[in-house]
């Protein structure tokens, strides 16, 4: 070998190692984790509806709390405490020392001036604020602290505030107005700040303070889910944060003790035009509801990736479990055509409502067989298509969804509706159960799904863990 070679030798090792990667597809260092997600749609916390986007943004925002709907717990984060005495006036304490990646300080006025841009603005977040928190007066009486004044009693503030879409932006970004290159260069204030700008093919994220064991630098590669789920098979990559359908039945195989399966924040639902002549009928709704084969279009159309409703409420909201699967989400032909016969139900053609979606034209075909009623995935005045991407952990958000959608209303539900939210967070879940049940009886919607996540992970990964709201939690993964 010449002196020349056996000096490029070491330098193109040094290099390769430097670029993150080595021709044996080997980590690049212990601390240098390498995750594979799908593109997200935004990157602007305040405007993210995708399981993608709110990895990204989850990593680099911390929310205000954390909300456990089953227990009506708020656990701090970026707040010291969410607290009211009468449920009218709400003060959020923050921590002293908050601080964006851009150096600058978070302070309450930093919360009050964002919020006022998601309104005006009309992202995703808005609808929090303009619909569910109702605030009269948002305002910072101290630099810790956040005062809100409703136009009516509400216990759901603190699970309000938890979301993840009402973090702080600095206010260089509120300032300039330019949301593509804040899409391009994020400014948050969580546990990683971005190291360069967010590209179509990924990103690289670097812990803002080091922490023992767990990853300091994430690579994240933006690409195909398939592809992904086999470069961590192969050791090319240490995580992927989607599993298509065509590996899930592998993925229990293939990565026996290194997969997670989580809620994601969405459901959908059958809705049904109440004021339709051969619809008010509640005997027809449940009919309907019976004829629907859920697992099957989950393990088709669904490819895998949603979980039958096993009661209205889906798992990322829902006040702890029911102890059985509801009636309208079962699957029973011959009782929802025995209960449509009941009800005198037409065997003319009934046309889908004014909604277009993917599961439409399946859903159609097995009614229409499953109940005997041709069902026609053509617009109509029919059943309609209902899909909410959910932005809080408030089960007063999906509630409201469907009054919105269905225009649903009987004797004594608005004020059980009402006491529900009214309720102190932490003794609400009994009240939303009772509001659930009388929705389950009169079934202006059936239910139909909600989605999951998948994640895979290779042998030098530990620690992974999910929430529905976060995707995979970034900072607690464990590299070796």
């Amino acid at each position: 070998m010449t002196m020349r070679l056996r000096l490029l030798v070491p330098l193109l090792a040094a290099a390769l190692i430097a670029a993150g990667c080595t021709e044996s597809g080997e980590p690049p260092a212990p601390d240098v984790l390498r995750v594979g997600l799908s593109a997200p749609v935004s990157t602007n916390p305040a405007d993210v509806r995708d399981q993608a986007g709110r990895l990204v943004t989850s990593a680099l925002w911390t929310p205000l709390a954390d909300y456990d709907p089953a227990t009506g717990k708020a656990t701090p984060r970026a707040a010291e405490s969410i607290v009211s005495t009468d449920r009218i006036t709400w003060t959020a304490k923050l921590k002293d020392g908050g601080k964006f990646h851009d150096g600058t300080p978070v302070t309450a006025q930093s919360y009050v001036d964002t919020w006022k841009v998601v309104a005006r603005e009309s992202w995703a977040a808005s609808r929090v604020l303009k619909d569910l928190v109702r605030a009269k007066e948002i305002t910072a009486p101290d630099p810790l602290t956040i005062r809100l004044v409703l136009d009516r009693p509400s216990g759901q503030i603190p699970a309000l505030l938890s979301s993840p879409a009402l973090v702080p932006l600095p206010a260089s970004v509120l300032a300039s107005r330019d949301w593509a290159g804040f899409a391009r260069r994020p400014i948050g204030n969580g546990p990683f700040r971005l190291d360069g700008d967010w590209l179509p093919s990924g990103g690289k994220l670097v812990r803002v303070a080091d922490a023992a064991g767990k990853a300091r630098v994430i690579e994240l590669k933006t690409g195909d889910a398939a592809a992904q789920y086999d470069e961590v098979k192969a050791g090319k990559l240490d995580l992927s944060t989607a599993v298509p359908g065509d590996r899930h039945e592998a993925m229990h195989t293939d990565f026996a003790q290194r997969h997670v399966m989580w809620a994601l924040p969405n459901v959908s639902y059958l809705g049904f035009p109440l004021t339709a002549p051969h619809f008010s009928d509640a005997t027809v709704r449940h009919g309907f509801a019976l004829g629907i084969d859920r697992a099957a279009l989950e393990a088709g159309v669904l490819g895998k990736q949603a979980d039958p409703a096993k009661s209205l409420l889906p798992p990322a909201v829902a006040p702890g479990e029911r102890s059985s699967t509801c009636r309208p989400c079962t699957f029973d032909a011959e009782a929802g055509k025995s209960l449509l016969s009941q009800a005198e139900f037409p065997t003319t053609p009934v046309h889908f409502g004014q909604s277009q979606t993917r599961w439409q034209g399946p859903l159609a075909e097995q009614v229409t067989k499953a109940a005997g009623v041709p069902l026609s995935p053509e617009p109509g005045e029919g059943p309609f298509a209902i899909d909410v991407d959910l932005a809080t952990p408030s089960p007063q958000e999906v509630l409201a969804k469907i009054v919105e959608f269905t225009g649903y209303s009987s004797d004594g539900f608005a004020d059980l509706l009402k006491s529900a939210e009214e309720t102190e967070a932490a003794d609400s879940g009994e009240v939303y159960r009772l509001v659930e049940n009388q929705l389950l009886r009169d079934l202006p919607v059936a239910p139909l799904w909600s989605g999951h996540g998948h994640a895979v992970w290779a042998d030098r990964v530990g620690d992974v863990k999910a929430t529905s709201f976060g995707s995979v939690d970034l900072s607690a993964v464990s590299v070796r």
